[in-house]
């Protein structure tokens, strides 16, 4: 999957508050909603919420992540 479908992936599912897994590198699993797409070269990561855990925020970095994909 390319950066360019994640990042467009990622800031779609943002603006209609839907639910993404995303698999890193590493094959780590991280699911949540999209609260912000940061496209900064200093910063270049997603913020999400686990589901249920409004009060939680997961800092992804987006050249961390191999794949994406709503569930």
């Amino acid at each position: 999957m390319t950066a360019e479908t994640i990042i467009e992936l990622l800031t779609w599912a943002n603006g209609h508050e839907a639910t993404v897994k995303v698999v890193l590198r590493d094959g780590t699993e991280v699911i949540g909603t999209p609260m912000g797409v940061d496209l900064d070269p200093t910063a270049y990561e997603v913020f999400l919420h686990p589901p249920g855990d409004d009060d939680t925020e997961i800092g992804v970095s987006l050249a961390a992540i191999r794949s994406a994909e709503m569930i």
